[in-house]
């Protein structure tokens, strides 16, 4: 792949539960301005981000799928002509747990050099993955990702059991 953006992250939380909070659509409306993936997450199918206006912001195939560890995507963006007209990026999520933490690494490649889309989403992933890091650690994402005042955990606690 000739353009590249990988982010690290930590998050005080299991592979587990970090899975649910990237496939579940309820969770990722908290942290992700109000959209949410429409998926099974199994190989092959096919995968959309929706917008809280019911439009398709993203959409792509799984490639692969490794519940709680890997998950890797096709990804191509849906709503600006000059970056769907890119084709498809390929984005990798990978988990894994670290004591009392999960390292997440997000790598989202495309074959093209000096990509407008991997420009686009290096500006994006930092802000979504440390409000989903704030999310699950503090039951509350940034309001800068959030589109509504509800768009908070009322208690972290009721998510899947715990989140922390």
């Amino acid at each position: 792949m000739s353009s590249k953006f990988v982010y690290v992250i930590y998050i005080r939380t299991t592979p587990e539960k970090l899975w649910e909070a990237l496939t579940k659509p309820e969770f990722m409306r908290q942290y992700w301005y109000n959209s949410w993936a429409e998926c099974d997450w199994k190989v092959g199918s096919p995968w959309k981000l929706m917008t809280p206006d019911g439009g398709v912001a993203d959409a792509g195939d799984v490639l692969e799928s490794d519940p709680p560890n890997r998950l890797v995507i096709r990804w191509r963006n849906e709503f600006r002509p000059e970056l769907k007209a890119e084709g498809f990026t390929r984005c990798t999520f990978e988990l894994t747990q670290k004591a009392e933490m999960t390292e997440f690494i997000v790598t989202h490649e495309s074959d093209r050099d000096g990509s407008k889309m991997i420009e686009t989403v290096s500006g994006g992933w930092p802000k979504i993955l440390s409000s989903l890091k704030s999310l699950i650690e503090t039951g509350k994402a940034f309001s800068q990702t959030t589109r509504t005042k509800d768009a908070q955990i009322k208690d972290p606690k009721s998510f899947s059991g715990s989140l922390l």
